[in-house]
């Protein structure tokens, strides 16, 4: 399990809410795929719930642990059985990785109807001085369950926010993030640190 890389993590059937109002909450409920990268051990040991549910944030000081690293170009593919990300006014999903001031690690974030066709933001992860645009992983996280910020508020939960619009989506069933490959690399934490996704515009299946 601590060959990053070399292994692909398989959940495909496994439901891993903790309750039955899990199941509709506007977070990713299940990890289809993980495919980590060189690098990126840190959170193995916690997957898969590290990355369901509500983001833990820490505001700008400082990023959580409650992440898993990518590594160098891995992928990680989640789900949320029990409902449809829909385009409505807006942004429509919410991003969490543990970037904080002067620090970001960037994702290309894609989304797919039936986990075959995606649909990809276009991230420039070497805008440093742009501010990444497109990419995820370039704001704070500032929600968490103890402080009462709303996950689904693009407006205070922190994180980056994306519009279905934006690439010609209607509705999807699944996210996909990739490292983008222009991350620190040294272990256990290179690349990408996933904390949660969270949805803002759904209807049920």
């Amino acid at each position: 399990m601590k060959k990053a890389g070399l292994w692909l993590f398989l959940l495909a059937g496994c439901a891993t809410a903790t309750a039955a109002d899990d199941a509709i909450a506007p977070f990713a409920n299940r990890v289809v795929s993980f495919k980590p990268g060189a690098g990126g051990t840190f959170g193995q040991d916690k997957m898969p719930g590290v990355v369901l549910g509500p983001p833990q944030g820490n505001g700008t000081a400082g990023g959580s642990m409650d992440v898993v690293s990518l590594g160098v170009n891995g992928e990680i593919v989640l789900a949320f059985d029990g409902l449809r990300l829909i385009d409505g006014p807006g942004p429509d999903l919410i991003v969490f990785e543990n970037a904080f001031t002067g620090w970001q690690e960037t994702g290309v974030v894609a989304v797919s109807e039936d986990g075959v066709t995606w649909h990809e933001w276009p991230c420039h992860a070497d805008d440093k001085a742009g501010g990444y645009p497109g990419c995820a992983g370039v704001h704070a996280v500032l929600s968490n369950p103890d402080n009462g910020i709303d996950p689904t508020d693009p407006d205070r939960a922190g994180g980056d926010a994306f519009d279905l619009a934006d690439v010609t989506v209607t509705q999807a069933r699944y996210v996909r993030i990739r490292d983008s490959g222009h991350n620190p690399t040294e272990p256990p934490s290179a690349g990408f640190d996933l904390d949660a996704i969270a949805l803002i515009h759904t209807q049920a299946q």
